[in-house]
């Protein structure tokens, strides 16, 4: 199975909503405490890869369409 960027944006969109709903569920009355910052952490960083291998499948998209 070859890995892609656009399979990438899942697996890590489908992990962030995963930390951020583990982050949800962690909170009791607040939510400062290390293990709820973490997982919220975690789930910033998911999003962000799912971000940039989004724009890297654009990017190489684009370049396949410019050389037909």
């Amino acid at each position: 199975m070859k890995i892609t960027p656009l399979r990438m944006v899942f697996f890590y969109a489908i992990m962030g909503s995963l930390f951020l709903y583990l982050a949800i569920v962690s909170v009791k009355d607040t939510i400062w405490h290390w293990h709820t910052i973490l997982l919220m952490l975690i789930a910033t960083f998911d999003f962000g890869v799912a971000i940039r291998s989004y724009l890297l499948h654009q990017k190489i998209k684009e370049i396949q369409q410019k050389k037909k």
